[in-house]
């Protein structure tokens, strides 16, 4: 047995020992959003994008978390927190300040912003290791294993002061965290500048794409839940995104729930007049560039790109967002080579999170 399969091992020992100690995720609360209390609706499916969705399963998930280092941690804490929806845009127009795709191309001689993960093993480069989602496995005191970081994802540092830097030494490989500031050459970056890390800032939470009705948003009970209605908007895959559920005046009890729907296509008033005769409860109708079923083919598309090309260090992709505007993609940089592979998916619709930035 190779040392990749001990790996894979304990990673599924670990996991299956974890989640067999955990509660079942928690349900939604259909009973206030519908104003039912039969078993039977308590068993209707809740329709979101897939990106909701699995915000919704990492309330059980303890193994996937984010380091600033690239390293596993000693612990593998349980989350102890809600799933936080990622910015959005209202109405179909990109968010202000959101970078296009352009606007982070990185090319060969241009300077170049990074934040986070050092290592630094004897005898070889030191290297930046991009934060990223990694697998937390709890090891005894001492017996962690050297932090490293994956080829594709690794970039070199030349002209990097360590002695500068706060590092701890595992296994005789140090490693820490830094903002550095230099030139970019073929995963490579020429250091002129190095600073404390900087730690990101939480994104606000989206707004509900719609103002609110004079006197405010009631409230009262929806059937959005029901059958009937899903298979409406099912049908309708082709025309609408969502829905997705907001609360515009907090979580509490009697609080209003507002379930917000795009249209990507046709008449947005012809569909309200429609879809309100079968509809009851807070509704929240705006445009949006993308259907569900545009989503899922470019959400496929950018996870077909991030199988097949490892050497462009995209380490998350093809999550469908809150807005129905734009696909979300998380890689190392924005280079040439990606642009190229991404052309045909339509840059237009990505959203790219990238740790290698651009100083312009």
């Amino acid at each position: 047995m190779n040392p990749t399969d001990k790996v894979d091992d304990l990673l599924a020992k670990a996991g299956a020992e974890w989640r067999a100690g955990q509660p079942s995720a928690p349900e939604p609360d259909l009973d206030r959003i519908t104003g039912a209390k039969t078993s039977a609706q308590k068993r209707r499916r809740w329709v979101v994008p897939a990106l909701a969705a699995a915000s919704v399963a990492a309330i059980a998930t303890a193994a996937l978390i984010v380091l600033p280092d690239g390293q596993e941690p000693t612990v593998a804490p349980p989350p102890n927190t809600k799933a936080v929806p990622t910015p959005m845009t209202a109405g179909g127009t990109v968010q202000a300040g959101k970078p296009s795709p352009d606007d982070l191309l990185v090319r060969n001689g241009d300077r170049v912003e990074v934040n986070g993960g050092i290592i630094a093993a004897p005898g070889q480069q030191p290297v930046y290791c991009p934060s990223r989602p990694v697998i937390a496995i709890g090891y005894p005191p001492g017996k962690e294993p050297a932090p490293s970081c994956p080829a594709e994802y690794a970039v070199k540092l030349t002209g990097l002061d360590l002695d500068r830097l706060s590092l701890k030494t595992t296994k005789g490989v140090r490693s820490g965290v830094a903002h550095l500031v230099g030139i970019w050459n073929d995963k490579t970056i020429k250091v002129e500048e190095q600073s404390a890390y900087r730690p990101p800032v939480q994104a606000p939470l989206p707004p509900l794409p719609c103002a609110a009705p004079p006197g405010g948003w009631p409230s009262r009970p929806s059937n959005m839940l029901t059958q009937r209605v899903q298979n409406f908007l099912d049908a309708k895959a082709d025309q609408i995104y969502g829905p997705i559920t907001f609360y515009p005046n907090g979580h509490s009890r009697k609080a209003p729930v507002v379930f917000s729907i795009g249209v990507a296509h046709g008449d947005l008033e012809a569909f309200r007049k429609t879809f309100e005769t079968i509809h009851d409860g807070n509704l929240c109708l705006h445009p949006v560039k993308l259907s569900r079923t545009e989503n899922e083919r470019i959400g496929n598309a950018v996870s077909t790109v991030m199988q097949k090309r490892k050497d462009l260090g995209i380490y998350s992709g093809g999550g469908q967002g809150f807005d129905g505007d734009r696909i979300g993609v998380s890689m190392l940089a924005f280079t040439e080579q990606a642009k190229s592979a991404f052309a045909p998916v339509g840059l237009e619709y990505l959203d790219l999170d990238v740790a290698v930035k651009p100083v312009r």
